[in-house]
């Protein structure tokens, strides 16, 4: 019998707010403070990015201090930018910089360079961004050179809060409205912070448009936490008999909280106490308790509500009664890793009958999982997702990277090892 899981953990902050704190923070003028700013290993790309680009930034754990000399503050940088694995940092910023005076050029790391960013470079073209892939393939490094941007309406193929944010963000710098219309809605962190800083900005159901040239000003942002570093305890509490925890202040955004949805639609047992708000987001406390969970479907317009938490909902499908299907999640295939590839092949080492699809999986579960020794492919979220499978399995699992969790998560183990008694 596995051990159950007991106690209140306080997550980290939320990566995607953090990431739109720091960026908004240094085109704003004035000072912008963020509490509870996720210290992990992609937002301090972020962090670094901008201070090549002349902004003063000053971090204290999880406080920062941004001092924004506002829209039109940024200084060319010396050097190429580099994001390291962040791809939000890498999309976002290239808004940015496509509305610049100056050229600018970014790079990441092997992993990024194998990232679609032809998903921005077509929409920025289309302002009027004179942004190129340095290799022709799509990806980067990118290279950026001054141009004057115009508004446009860009019907968006895909719902992606990283391409609406930065088709937004250079809408900052364009001569024109800017709309960007999805087939349907995604994260709306941008959104939310855009209007807390004082840009114009207007909500019409599927579209979203902004006017150009606002005058930004500092705020002071309190972080909620992640709920997809929740959801790794919302799996874990949920299918280890015996467990009740509590999930302290995680951000429950509608455009987030597909995670909720689907593990109570499994059977979950998830109750959300305190709701208020913090920074024009919606949080609550998650009291989670063992259930006996039973598979379901997930696919269509939940999926961008729910796209970093689908590895741990496959980790639940395998451990309920009947059979799982994962539809319409085709960009888990350029995430950090090839998700659906890396989710099918550890789990069918821990002995889980799962097959893949082109754009998801199908998992039969009821399984009992046993030792393996799990390739994470460096992706943070494979590797929180086996080590929750570890506490199930009748063997030892080994993670071939189990630091790679730094990226969103560097407390993952403490939080682990707490909520173990331990």
């Amino acid at each position: 019998m596995p051990q159950s899981l007991h106690g209140r953990i306080r997550i980290p902050g939320d990566k995607s707010i953090s990431h739109r704190g720091i960026m908004l923070g240094s085109i704003a003028r004035g000072m912008t403070e963020l509490f509870g700013f996720l210290d992990g290993a992609d937002c301090r790309s972020s962090i670094a990015c901008f201070r090549q680009l002349g902004v003063d930034i000053i971090q204290d754990g999880d406080h920062i201090r941004i001092l924004g000399g506002g829209l039109h503050g940024l200084q060319q940088p010396k050097e190429i930018l580099n994001v390291g694995n962040s791809g939000t940092t890498a999309r976002l910023m290239s808004g940015i910089l496509a509305g610049q005076s100056f050229p600018s050029s970014l790079t990441g790391d092997a992993s990024i360079q194998r990232r679609p960013m032809t998903r921005i470079i077509d929409p920025l073209h289309a302002m009027g961004a004179r942004i190129r892939s340095r290799r022709d393939d799509g990806c980067a490094p990118l290279d950026i050179e001054p141009s004057a941007l115009r508004g446009i309406d860009y019907l968006s193929p895909l719902a992606s809060a990283q391409v609406k944010s930065s088709v937004l963000l250079a809408g900052l710098y364009a001569q024109g409205k800017t709309s960007v219309t999805e087939p349907a809605k995604s994260r709306d962190h941008s959104e939310r912070m855009l209007r807390a800083f004082g840009a114009d900005l207007i909500e019409d159901g599927l579209t979203v448009s902004i006017s150009p040239n606002p005058d930004l000003t500092g705020q002071k942002i309190h972080v909620p936490g992640d709920i997809s570093s929740a959801a790794y305890w919302i799996a874990a509490a949920s299918i280890i008999p015996g467990s009740e925890i509590i999930i302290e202040n995680v951000n429950i955004n509608p455009t987030r909280d597909g995670i909720l949805h689907i593990a109570r639609a499994m059977g979950a047992d998830i109750e959300e106490i305190n709701p208020h708000t913090v920074s024009q987001e919606p949080v609550a406390d998650l009291f989670v308790r063992s259930a006996e969970l039973h598979g379901t479907r997930v696919d269509g317009p939940i999926i961008p509500r729910l796209i970093d938490e689908i590895p741990v909902i496959a980790l639940m499908a395998a451990c309920a009664e009947g059979e799982t299907t994962i539809a319409d999640a085709h960009e888990l295939r350029v995430k950090e890793s090839d998700r659906i590839e890396s989710m099918v092949k550890n789990l069918s080492a821990m002995g889980v009958s799962v097959t893949g699809t082109d754009d998801g999986m199908v998992i039969c579960g009821g399984a009992s999982l046993r030792g393996a020794d799990i390739v994470t492919c460096h992706d943070h979220r494979i590797a929180m997702t086996f080590a929750v499978a570890s506490l199930l399995a009748d063997g030892p699992v080994h993670l071939d990277d189990p630091d790679c969790v730094s990226v969103s998560y560097p407390g993952f183990y403490r939080s682990l090892q707490l909520l173990l008694g331990q």
